[in-house]
Order: C-alpha cells, then structure tokens, then sequence
C-alpha cells in the first residue's frame, strides 16, 4: 500500500516546484498551531518514529535526524515539522529585513536525478515577523535558527546584519547557524576565505560573550559551509572554528557544480543543486572536515540522504546529526522514520552514543 505522502506527491509534482512548496508551508503553518490536526499528523508519521536520542554541542536532541534550514524560512511550521518526527527543525534563513529574494521562476525539480536547483536568495519575511512566528514553537523542541545577510548589504559590513540577527534571535534558538554559504547571495562565499572568516568569526563569537553574560545562557554556534570547497579550504576552516571556538559545522550546503546533471534540460539553471547529486561531494568534504577536526569540534551532515544506507554513509564520515532536505521532498515523512529505525534496529541507544564516538576517534 504506497504512503499517503506517496499518494499526495504526485498532485504536488504537477504544480511549479515553488508553487507547491508554498502550498505546503502555508497549510503547514494553518496546521502549526492545532493540537487536534498536530496530534493527527503525530499519530500518522511522528509516533512511528523511534527515540534515539543523541547529545551533541550540549542539547539533547530526541533523533539524530533534523529538519535543514530552507523549508521552513519564516519560522512558520516548527510543531508540524516535529510531529512529523524530526529531532528537531532548523528554521531560517532569516535576514534582518524582509526581502523578496532572487525573481522567480527560481526552484527547478530534477526529478530523474531525485534533485533540486534553487536560487531563492534567502527570501525572508524579516526578523520582526520571523520572531513572531518562531514563538508559536513548542518550547521542548530544539530549534536551530539559521541567520544571513541582506542581498542590499555590502559584503564588507556582513558581520553587522549577521550580528543584528543573532541578538535578536538569541533567546529564541537553541543554536544559531552562521550562514556563509548559499550561492544565492552575491558575493555571500567570500566570507569563507581566511581574513574574512577570521574576523566575521571573531566577531561573532564576541557578540555570544556579551549576550552570554546579560542572558546567563550560551547559545551554541554553527558555521554552515558548501561543498565546493578544496582541502585547503576545509583545514582554513577547521582551523579558525577551533581558534574562535565554535561548536559546530554543518556540512554542506548546495554545490554550484552541476556537471552531474548536465543532461537534464534544467541543468544548467542557475543556483544551487541539492538532493542525490550532491551526495558524494558532500560526503567528502565531511571526511575532510573530520579528519581535520580530530574530534574537537562536531559536524551537522547532510547533502543526498535520501535513505538510511546514505545516512549511515555521513555519520561514518564523521557527522554526529544528520539533516534533510531534498531527500525529504522526495520520499516524505517516511523517510524519518525509515532512517531512525534502521539506525535503532543495528543497536540500542547506548550503543548508538558508543558507535558515534568510536567511529569519530577513528577519523
């Protein structure tokens, strides 16, 4: 009997990928705040997810599985994404003003190769409406919030719009991701080179001190990294997020490299390509990432997980939590379920821990 996302996917498929990802958010966040229609959505897809729990940068976190930044961009949708089944959901990107993002059409289905291109542009409803619709969340869900800058703010004062976020948003999140790695944002990658990762870096990391001691609570950082990165680059990196003690990496967002799909029709689309494509590259940096981490710091990994070989695939690698996106678009809340369970059936919670920090020692 194919799943009732299964049953539902193909009717969204034969809209525009953009029109029916906003049919679907904005029904979601009608959903958000219904305990009748949650606690539906809990009993049909949350509840067959198993608790695996895993505690990483000091959080408990129900499944190692999270919802990535980019679904969710308003912060509209968190207690339906958690009902699904998530261990927690990433909201954002948010910027500190509302900006409509790149024109459309700007999202492309590659559905041959189970992928997506997209160049959105970090379109954000702003942080004001932003923290009004993260409020809704449930607070014993673990919320990420993902930060950027205006595509209108120079590249040489990003620092300023990516410290407005933080502070605005610093009592709301559990964690805060630094996002330097869309393709999207002009010029946005830059920030990734040394000085300017040095100084965005400390600057960053000087903001938490301050809102440390006025809150009384050290909010975890995350520095979000692409794949299209040199093991150069990857040994900068790990290096300045070990000096300037950042909790974690997520790794890695959407490459701009798109020799994989070149013979598909949309191709060749500007923006980032995501989903299966993307996979072995993402794995790779992951690796690298570790290796050059020597433990010290975790890794978020995601990049083509659309099943639970793939999964176990990033956590050999190096990941301590996993994210989906495309994969999800693809095979829907199942795909949660499939991946905790399988990780749950090869051993118990204990042993998942154990295995996590045999298999990161090795790297």
């Amino acid at each position: 009997m194919p799943s009732l996302y299964n049953t539902i996917r193909p009717l969204l498929f034969q809209l525009p990928a953009e029109t029916s990802h906003d049919l679907v958010i904005n029904s979601l966040a009608r959903i958000n705040n219904s305990r009748r229609l949650l606690s539906l959505i809990e009993s049909r897809f949350g509840s067959a997810v198993p608790t695996l729990p895993v505690e990483v940068m000091g959080i408990q976190f129900p499944n190692p599985i999270g919802l990535a930044a980019g679904l969710d961009k308003q912060g509209s949708c968190g207690n339906a994404f958690s009902a699904m089944g998530f261990g927690w959901v990433e909201m954002g990107t948010v910027t500190p003003e509302p900006q409509a993002g790149n024109d459309k059409p700007r999202m492309f289905r590659l559905k041959e190769h189970q992928a997506i291109i997209n160049r959105m542009g970090f379109n954000s409803c702003g942080l004001q409406q932003f923290l009004e619709n993260v409020v809704s969340t449930k607070p014993d869900i673990v919320k990420g919030i993902n930060i950027g800058k205006n595509a209108k703010t120079p590249i040489e004062k990003a620092a300023d719009d990516y410290l407005v976020c933080m502070e605005a948003v610093y009592r709301h999140a559990d964690y805060i991701t630094v996002n330097i790695s869309s393709p999207n944002t002009q010029n946005l990658r830059a920030l990734q080179n040394d000085k300017a990762l040095d100084i965005l870096l400390a600057a960053i990391v000087t903001k938490r001190r301050a809102l440390a001691d006025q809150s009384g609570k050290k909010v975890p950082l995350v520095l979000k990294i692409a794949p299209d990165l040199d093991s150069d680059q990857i040994e900068l990196i790990a290096s300045l997020v070990q000096i300037h003690g950042i909790d974690a990496v997520a790794a890695t967002n959407t490459t701009i490299d798109k020799t994989t799909v070149a013979d598909h029709p949309r191709g060749n689309e500007n923006g980032g390509l995501s989903g299966a494509p993307v996979r072995g590259q993402s794995t790779w940096v992951i690796t690298a990432l570790a290796k050059a981490l020597q433990g010290s710091v975790p890794i978020i990994g995601m990049g083509g997980i659309d099943n639970p070989a793939d999964a176990v695939e990033k956590l050999k690698a190096g990941a301590s939590l996993l994210q989906l996106y495309t994969g999800f678009i693809y095979k829907g809340p199942k795909l949660i379920q499939d991946i905790v369970m399988s990780l749950k059936q090869e051993c118990n919670e204990q042993a998942f821990i154990q295995w996590l920090n045999l298999q990161h020692h090795r790297n």
